[in-house]
């Protein structure tokens, strides 16, 4: 008995409607209903230390989503206007490659795709 992985996850929007929308558009995440079937997989599960400087000061949160095909994903993110930032130092062999995004509230949002299994 015990908690079997993550439920949901419910913030505050200034335009709910809108930014739904836009997460389902350029993320595939959520939709009418905010429903939307993940892959069974790794999910970390991390406070950080309140002076962290691994997202924004202003942010309480950031949401990690693991990813499939980072660089097509960099490229449609691109391609729609959306700020994308990447750094190689994100990156390592053990752990895989990263992006990182704002939703247009302001919200960080990480983009994970793991390392291939060896």
């Amino acid at each position: 008995m015990g908690v079997t992985g993550i439920g949901g996850i419910f913030f505050r929007a200034r335009d709910r409607k809108k930014l739904a929308a836009w997460y389902a558009t350029h993320l595939g995440v959520g939709g009418e209903w905010g429903m939307w079937m993940q892959q069974a997989g790794m999910t970390v599960f991390s406070p950080f230390a309140a002076d962290t400087d691994y997202f924004p000061a202003d942010r309480q949160y950031m949401i990690n989503f693991r990813v499939d095909g980072l660089d097509i994903l960099i490229e449609h993110l691109r391609v729609s206007g959306i700020e994308v930032k990447t750094d190689p130092s994100w990156n390592t062999p053990e752990t895989g490659r990263f992006a990182r995004i704002h939703d247009p509230e302001g919200n960080p949002i990480e983009l994970w795709e793991p390392a291939p299994e060896t």
